[in-house]
């Protein structure tokens, strides 16, 4: 099999992959055993390092070390900036995807703690990739790795009779150049599948130093139905798990390809400069 190059200047962000709990916070979870595993199971991003990560690959690798249920990467880390607080699910989640209490109330400490071990070193990781491959390669794209559910969790609050697409590309206004979004989305599409940008979720994270601020930085999210590569019942790989994932890859490779040519290498981004003044957040909206 012909392995899909990405090439050296690009990072590869995973925040939803693990299904870790370390046993240190075992304790703040009210939910049993096998409950927590349910819902580790609805919530997590299944095998999105396998299928987006090619170890021969030259692109850097940013994983979250722990389940999303611990600390969600991926949200801001203040409540008062993050819309999904309201429904409980901070960067700490409150609640399950179903709406039930998930951990009890957290000291000050405890939070602080969660955010110290966790939040903040995954960050300071994207960080340091993407300044290091700035210095090399004075460009860098962050590709946000994600998968979501055939059909949506209550937490959602999506209409659960509205079909959704196999693929969904998130983008970013200021980060997302058209070209790039368009490269991504007729990659994916030429697999016959189904491919809708910024729908079911929007927006791609990009590390809150450079959000807003340096137009060197590109950013989209990439989000892949598990229906096309999981079983919904055991959360295991099906049967066409294999080829998916050397689809996705591919699509990927070629994105990159069509996107790097017709800029000329990144050398003539355009974005809109107008909206770095008035933005600090460091995502768009994911949920």
């Amino acid at each position: 099999m012909t392995v899909a190059y990405i090439p050296p200047w690009v990072v590869l962000h995973i925040p939803h992959d693990s299904i870790v709990i370390p046993n240190s916070v075992r304790n703040q979870f009210l939910l049993s055993d096998d409950e927590l595993n349910i819902e580790i199971m609805r919530m997590t991003d299944h095998f999105t390092r396998a299928l987006f990560a090619e170890p021969e690959s030259e692109a850097i690798v940013v994983c979250a070390p722990v389940s999303r249920l611990v600390v969600d990467v991926e949200r801001f880390p203040e409540d008062t900036q993050e819309p999904m607080a309201a429904r409980g699910m901070g960067a700490i989640y409150e609640v399950t995807s179903h709406g039930l209490p998930l951990r009890r109330k957290l000291s000050i400490e405890e939070r602080k703690a969660a955010m110290r071990d966790w939040y903040a070193p995954h960050h300071d990781r994207l960080e340091v990739a993407v300044t290091s491959i700035l210095d090399r390669f004075d460009r860098c794209l962050v590709i946000d790795c994600h998968s979501f559910p055939g059909k949506p969790l209550p937490y959602e609050n999506a209409d659960p009779f509205q079909e959704r697409p196999d693929i969904c590309i998130g983008s970013d206004q200021f980060h997302t150049p058209k070209e790039l979004e368009f490269a991504f989305v007729e990659a994916f599409s030429s697999n016959g599948w189904q491919v809708e940008v910024n729908k079911p979720f929007s927006g791609s994270l990009v590390p809150a130093s450079r959000y807003c601020a340096d137009s060197r930085v590109t950013s989209l999210m990439v989000e892949i139905n598990r229906d096309l590569y999981l079983d919904p019942f055991t959360f295991k790989p099906n049967l066409k798990f294999l080829q998916v994932s050397a689809a996705i890859k591919k699509s990927c490779s070629l994105a990159i390809k069509t996107f790097a040519k017709a800029k000329n290498s990144f050398g003539e981004i355009e974005v809109d400069s107008s909206i770095g003044s008035k933005i600090k957040s460091q995502k768009s909206l994911r949920i």
